[in-house]
């Protein structure tokens, strides 16, 4: 099943638009992902919401949002202008999640993101329970291999 949730920078707008024989509405907007490693360029790509979902999208979210997207991949095969065909990437959206402004936490790479800090929790300071004793066993014990002549 293609189903995934990806972390994603909106660096275009929402727009809205509508087919053209069943006026469904579309959002179509671009989001973009930091590079793995700290010299690595961002990744762009392509999300496109349907139905009311799409008018969620164009009505709640715009650029400079970090958001949490929730559906499935697919992959496009284009025709360049130099000739040759390119892939690219396409997510259709289910679900959205706004996760908060850039311009108060902007988006790290994962290795640059910090540990959080160990707190003690309440039930740390609590003596562990003493824990049952097992019921003695009845099945014979296995027997050993270990004095097998060869």
């Amino acid at each position: 099943m293609n189903n995934c949730l990806l972390m994603a920078e909106i660096v275009q707008s929402p727009q809205l638009r509508y087919t053209s024989d069943n006026q469904t509405p579309v959002a179509e907007f671009v989001v973009q992902f930091p590079g793995l490693k700290e010299g690595d360029p961002s990744s762009q790509m392509k999300v496109v919401g349907w139905g009311n979902l799409a008018q969620d999208i164009q009505a709640q979210y715009q650029a400079g949002q970090r958001v949490l997207l929730e559906g499935r991949l697919a992959m496009n095969v284009v025709d360049n202008p130099q000739g040759y065909k390119e892939k690219q990437v396409e997510m259709t959206v289910q679900r959205i999640y706004s996760v908060g402004d850039l311009n108060t936490a902007p988006m790290a790479p994962p290795a640059a993101a910090a540990p959080p800090a160990a707190t003690p929790s309440p039930a740390a300071s609590r003596p562990p329970a003493a824990r049952p004793t097992p019921p003695p066993s009845t099945a014979e014990p296995a027997p050993s291999y270990d004095d097998i002549p060869f």
